[in-house]
């Protein structure tokens, strides 16, 4: 059994490719059941962000999980054959090192990718998919991510995709103080564009949200005397659409749920005043189609990665000194992988061991109790376990071939640390 990372992201397929391989969180737990039962995958873990979809997992068979990726979301094996990756150890544990450490991350070192991650472990910890292998990877993962954060400047300067929402938003009104902003969505990356948002102070914000609850929890956290933050339950949205200039969505849709024709009536009673929509979600919130509008600025998580700030050289430095880093725990926990694979080895060579020693152990105890010595029963005792434990070794040198025996005297030399005792 070996461990495998297997999926795509921004740097191998296109968003059209990624948003049909995205799982919805609420599936995630019946989808690694499926997968654990239907094929040979003994543990599993599913990471599925805007920008990627990977599955980790422990099997012999790859390909056999890889097929079930494709099947699962409806796709023939071979459409995404081109644009996935198959990584077998070491390169899937240094994989999942550098997408914890924000190395492989559309935004380079962004940090919000070591959460999702997290909250990938834990349903699969919570769907009984998570095995001792998988476990031990992730949590290295996240001890590295902190390392590399902690000692290199890879977080410095960072533009996640909240600041470059907010770049682009810029780069259309000037600024965005008189603007109303219209915030669909209150997940993590919907709070993260908030924040950047918020502290622009614009003229409005609402929060408009499926449970009017969690999109409470954001005006709470967002709203002050300079800032009036409201929130709407999603149904309403589409109603008022018009009143804003900037729309940033991040829903779980599994379809679209901003068309064209919403967005030409709001263009239509905004007598085509200009508006930046902003769809941050995979699947897509915004039918494409809203791009072709004269007076709407359209953007996706693949045109965000484009405004990317200029501090690359430094956080280039970084990454090298991350990878340095990321080689030497890759290192580390492939000589924890070898060790865990010897375990049932050294099990039998203790249990044959201690089998020994229980024979030769109830000899002795019968030879007492016939009245036998002690000094002869230990001395018998002692001589009977020297043999047995030296037959192995002894047999070895005495019948390998010459061709070999050099490496076994090497190997015999290490086991027992050994002197001439004639010298």
């Amino acid at each position: 059994m070996s461990l495998f990372a297997l999926g795509l992201n921004h740097h191998t397929a296109p968003l059209a490719v990624r948003e049909r391989m995205t799982f919805l969180p609420e599936a995630l737990p019946d989808a690694l059941g499926q997968l654990t039962r239907a094929r040979p995958v003994q543990e599993a873990a599913i990471l599925s962000t805007c920008n990627r979809t990977e599955l980790y997992c422990a099997t012999n068979d790859p390909d056999s999980a890889l097929d079930w990726m494709a099947e699962y979301h409806r796709i023939a094996p071979a459409e995404i054959a081109p644009y996935v990756y198959r990584l077998e150890q070491p390169q899937a544990v240094r994989h999942a090192f550098r997408v914890a450490s924000g190395l492989d991350s559309m935004v380079l070192g962004e940090p919000q990718i070591l959460g999702q991650m997290k909250q990938a472990v834990r349903v699969a910890e919570d769907a009984g998919t998570l095995g001792a292998l998988l476990h031990k990877l992730f949590q290295r993962s996240f001890a590295v991510a902190k390392e590399v954060r902690s000692t290199t400047a890879i977080g410095a300067n960072i533009v996640s995709m909240a600041a470059a929402a907010v770049h682009l938003s810029e780069r259309i009104f000037g600024s965005i103080s008189s603007q109303r902003v219209l915030c669909i969505g209150a997940g993590e990356m919907m709070e993260l564009c908030a924040a950047h948002f918020a502290g622009c102070t614009p003229r409005e914000m609402v929060i408009a949200n499926r449970t009017l609850e969690r999109a409470q929890t954001l005006v709470q956290r967002f709203a002050s005397p300079t800032l009036k933050v409201t929130a709407v339950k999603l149904d309403e949205m589409g109603d008022r659409l018009a009143e804003f200039d900037i729309v940033l969505s991040c829903t779980a849709s599994p379809l679209p749920i901003i068309g064209l024709g919403l967005v030409e009536r709001a263009l239509r009673a905004r007598r085509h005043r200009p508006m930046v929509m902003v769809d941050l979600a995979v699947p897509r919130d915004i039918e494409g189609e809203v791009a072709r509008l004269d007076d709407v600025f359209l953007y996706t998580v693949d045109d965000l990665a484009q405004i990317v700030d200029s501090g690359l050289e430094s956080r280039q430095a970084a990454v090298v000194e991350a990878q340095s880093i990321i080689d030497a725990r890759v290192a580390n926990f492939l000589q924890w992988v070898q060790a865990r694979e010897a375990v049932p080895a050294i099990r039998a060579l203790r249990g044959h061991a201690e089998d020994m020693r229980t024979l030769e152990l109830e000899r002795a105890l019968k030879a007492l109790h016939r009245g036998e010595s002690a000094d002869r029963v230990l001395d018998t005792l002692s001589r009977n376990l020297t043999n047995k434990l030296m037959h192995g070794p002894t047999r070895l040198l005495n019948e390998a071939p010459s061709e070999a025996r050099g490496q076994i005297e090497d190997l015999v030399q290490r086991l027992y640390p050994l002197h001439d005792r004639d010298g």
